[in-house]
């Protein structure tokens, strides 16, 4: 690589992990405080809250690299051309196409980054997230059975526990489940065990009492029933509807290509959907080499001033909003029909036409307005 080409990479490179920092940074605090309150509230440690922060991460650093690739072009052109050293590059005889190889370079960089993260670490990071969260809801002792006070897990449902005692057994147990107003149900139980089952946590009660209050037309009845041993499904109480499924984004995109059965069943999805996610990921990484060549192009049809190339800085912002609206418009296409998936790829082949259309500008000869008398 030519040294001229090498200095100009540099630039980029290093106003872009500047930029990276700092936009995930923000980005991730924003999101680890939320996760923070929620699990701090359920009572989990803070090595749990870092472990979901930590996997937060790759999806944060995939959004925001398109972005920090836009802003390190962007403000590394600006300040060639202020400082002259554009001016400089071409006199020397470097026109817009030949200054724009270290930048189209830069952004397949920054591309295969979030191609590796899109395609690897994302769906990696969001099965273990969407496991953990699963191990942390079917453990309902530690989230919400808290000894000595009332609990509302969901509507029409109040929970108390006496104490748990040292092996897990829960105390003096008090349940009124209402969220039938046709039959509301209290159980009373000396004592309970939380038991694991496929659908979820069940909720074994041994020695108790069930009383059903059937409000009827105008004459209630009171059904009481003892018991030694009676199991109360808590799947749909603390799991989040037990039969829910997990979701396409933890899985890698060549499976999604394939869809197999296994994973239609396991998400409830179509092959369609699966397909949509996997050209959704694989359209991804394109945006950032157009990231990256806007706000170069964009610059590049300014010429010198010495107040810089501000006004070419905010046509760039416009053109990558520009290209981001169209690919959510895309993305929102494709979720209504699936077999439109081609359009995802619509929005980076129109920014690269963009970019080209602005360099080509930028290539033109620029003589004096009139001409010779």
């Amino acid at each position: 690589m030519p040294r001229i080409d090498r200095y100009i990479l540099g630039q980029l490179l290093t106003l872009f992990g500047f930029f990276a920092l700092v936009l995930v940074s923000v980005y991730w605090i924003n999101r680890a405080v939320s996760l923070f309150d929620d699990l701090l509230n359920d009572g989990q440690t803070a090595l749990v809250v870092l472990e979901f922060t930590a996997l937060t991460l790759p999806l944060v650093i995939s959004v925001v690299l398109p972005v920090a690739a836009f802003a390190a072009t962007a403000y590394g052109t600006n300040r060639l051309a202020g400082e002259s050293e554009l001016v400089a590059m071409q006199s020397a005889g470097l026109g817009p196409w030949r200054l724009a190889r270290p930048v189209l370079v830069f952004g397949v960089f920054v591309g295969v980054m979030v191609a590796v993260l899109v395609h690897g670490l994302v769906p990696m990071a969001r099965a273990r997230l969407s496991d953990r969260s699963a191990e942390i809801a079917e453990n309902v002792t530690a989230q919400f059975l808290r000894p000595g006070s009332f609990q509302y897990p969901v509507r029409g449902v109040t929970l108390f526990i006496r104490d748990v005692a040292g092996d897990g057994r829960l105390l003096d147990l008090f349940i009124e489940d209402a969220r039938d107003p046709a039959a509301q149900v209290t159980y009373t139980a000396q004592e309970a065990l939380v038991v694991r089952a496929e659908a979820g946590p069940v909720l074994v009660l041994l020695e108790g009492l069930s009383q059903t209050l059937r409000p009827g037309d105008g004459t209630p009845s009171l059904e009481v029933t003892r018991f030694a041993e009676f199991s109360y499904d808590m799947a749909g109480m603390f799991a989040g509807e037990g039969d829910r499924g997990r979701d396409l984004r933890d899985y890698g995109t060549p499976t999604l290509l394939a869809a197999p059965p296994a994973l239609l069943k396991a998400t409830g999805a179509s092959a369609g959907d699966a397909r949509r996610e996997a050209h959704e990921r694989l359209a991804q990484p394109l945006l950032s080499p157009v990231a990256a060549m806007l706000g170069f192009a964009t610059l590049m049809i300014g010429g010198f001033s010495r107040f810089g190339v501000w006004r070419q800085v905010g046509w760039a912002v416009l053109g990558l909003i520009g290209v981001q609206f169209l690919s959510n418009a895309a993305a929102n296409q494709v979720g209504r029909d699936a077999d439109l998936w081609p359009l995802l790829y619509l929005p980076a082949l129109l920014g690269a036409a963009l970019c080209a259309g602005l360099l080509w500008l930028a290539a033109r000869p620029r003589g004096p307005k009139g001409g010779a008398r």
